[in-house]
């Protein structure tokens, strides 16, 4: 009895070797090709049915891993993930797909994907049209979806997603410039102008162009004058009015180095 058992076992243990996972039982999917489960996969999707498109696209990859059925799976069921609001999952089979097929032809819609899983993640799509402020969330998947952005960009300056990308960069680089500001006019309203300054000082070389660098100046100004650095004080004056000349900031006698027009603007 005991043979018997075992060689059931190695029976199951050998059909599951060679046909990868067995239909569960009552699975409607049982004997269906991988054309048929793709184009299944394929239809909820179009239809919105995200969930039922995934575990079409599962059991696509599960029994038949090998293919261009697989590999188109291995894509689709990123974008079914990001459009079933679950940005985590659709950057996790992004960088599983990207690991695997390097060099796949669409390889440069996998990076625009992520781009917009990240983005998606941290403010959307709807807070970059309305505006938004993201600047007191934490700027890790603005830094990844710039990131992805960027290797799309620059490993494909002709691909067709490009041109959005670098719209959405342009937006994520004020951004994350605003979020270094934020954090420097808290330490600013704490008193820790040494941090503050640091803060700044990093919004200014790490963001250049970035237009939120304007009170990012200020707050260095500021924060060297507290802490009696005047020269370094002058120099970020002398930088702030070469920048930005009409800057809302300055009052009165602006025109003078060390003047007191800066002062009245506390956080």
């Amino acid at each position: 009895m005991l043979i018997v058992r075992y060689s059931l076992a190695l029976l199951l243990g050998a059909l599951v070797a060679a046909c990868g996972v067995l239909p569960e039982p009552g699975d409607e999917t049982k004997g269906w090709s991988a054309q048929k489960l793709y184009a299944e996969a394929k239809d909820n999707l179009n239809n919105r049915n995200y969930e039922q498109a995934i575990k079409y696209y599962e059991k696509l990859e599960a029994r038949y891993p090998y293919g261009r059925f697989a590999q188109q799976a291995q894509l689709e069921i990123a974008y079914a993930y990001y459009k079933d609001n679950e940005p985590a999952q659709a950057v996790t089979a992004i960088g599983r797909f990207i690991k695997l097929h390097p060099n796949h032809p669409n390889v440069d819609y996998a990076y625009y994907l992520k781009g917009l899983a990240n983005f998606t993640e941290d403010t959307g799509w709807t807070g970059y049209i309305s505006g938004e402020d993201m600047t007191d969330r934490d700027p890790k998947a603005a830094r990844e979806s710039f990131e992805a952005f960027k290797e799309l960009v620059t490993r494909f300056p002709e691909s067709r997603y490009a041109p959005d990308s670098i719209a959405r960069m342009n937006y994520l680089v004020n951004a994350l410039a605003s979020h270094e500001i934020h954090v420097a006019r808290y330490y600013m309203k704490r008193g820790a102008y040494v941090a503050a300054a640091n803060r700044a000082q990093y919004a200014l070389k790490s963001y250049p162009r970035a237009p939120a660098n304007e009170e990012g100046l200020l707050i260095l100004v500021q924060a060297y004058d507290r802490l009696g650095l005047n020269v370094l004080r002058d120099d970020a004056e002398r930088v702030m009015k070469k920048n930005f000349p009409d800057s809302r900031y300055f009052k009165g006698d602006a025109g003078k180095s060390g003047s007191s027009w800066w002062r009245p603007w506390t956080w």
